[in-house]
């Protein structure tokens, strides 16, 4: 039920920017900054609502630039409205512009942390989540070296890390020789991810998979070009390794056309889906 005199007073918009260690390297390039951007909505009964995002130029088309202005759009239109109506205002957001759904997110975020506070639960059981569930992150290595790779995930392992991922993306042999390496450094116990970032071709994709079918490899992410899409359920058929929707997968939208198309197995930040063979 949507609390009727409840407001959004103000809105603020940051960017947060901070710098690497040392350049973090994918298959579509390298990433220099962490440049996000922060979503803080304010009611008129006190309550605070934050979001963040993280635009990616490659992957969707966003920087920290462009969500940053977009968001003042949304900040006009949504000044006034009733941060519970969240279906209402992401339709307005849609109305103003398409896309953009890095910031369309920051301020989805936000709205749905005032709804919490507002019903007086915490988040996972304002979803319906049935209880706390203790949530497990990986650590990343991005491409290099074979050799320096697998020190990395060395570094990762000692860390105490329970899972690792692992960029791949620039072809079958050199992506097969850097999951060795690093399998023979860490050992098989530990549980990899990988994540090509659409660098392969279909048939690089079902080479390499069937290649790593026997290292332990939990799931593969976004492994062909985003936009040969129809053709990801080909790669997922012929690969026992779960395949995962990432840059294709920006919004409900694309979610249902997947699921539809029974093209992959899980989608980023989401648990299995049961597709219908």
């Amino acid at each position: 039920m949507i609390t009727k005199n409840l407001q959004i007073t103000q809105i603020e918009i940051y960017k947060l920017l901070i710098p690497l260690k040392e350049p973090f390297i994918i298959s579509l390039g390298p990433i220099y900054n962490a440049e996000n951007i922060i979503v803080v909505i304010r009611t008129n009964k006190g309550i605070g609502g934050f979001g963040e995002c993280s635009p990616f130029m490659t992957i969707n088309g966003e920087s920290q630039s462009t969500c940053f202005l977009v968001g003042q759009y949304f900040s006009k239109v949504l000044k006034g409205k009733n941060p519970l109506d969240i279906e209402g205002n992401m339709k307005l957001m849609d109305k103003i512009i398409y896309g953009n759904s890095s910031i369309k997110s920051a301020f989805d975020i936000a709205m749905h942390d005032i709804a919490a506070q507002e019903a007086g639960l915490p988040l996972y059981q304002f979803l319906g989540g049935k209880k706390n569930k203790t949530l497990v992150t990986d650590y990343t290595v991005s491409i290099g070296d074979p050799q320096k790779m697998a020190a990395d995930a060395v570094k990762i392992k000692e860390a105490g890390f329970p899972v690792i991922k692992v960029k791949l993306g620039e072809g079958k042999e050199i992506d097969v020789e850097r999951i060795k390496a690093i399998r023979k450094a860490i050992g098989k116990k530990l549980p990899l991810r990988i994540d090509a970032n659409q660098g392969w071709d279909v048939n690089t994709a079902i080479k390499t998979l069937q290649a790593l079918k026997d290292d332990h490899i939990q799931y593969c992410e976004e492994p062909i070009p985003r936009w040969d899409f129809l053709n990801l359920k080909k790669v997922k058929k012929k690969s026992t390794i779960p395949v995962m929707a990432d840059e294709s997968c920006c919004d409900h939208h694309d979610a249902k056309r997947l699921i539809q198309l029974g093209a992959c197995d899980m989608f980023n930040h989401q648990d299995y889906l049961k597709q219908k063979k």
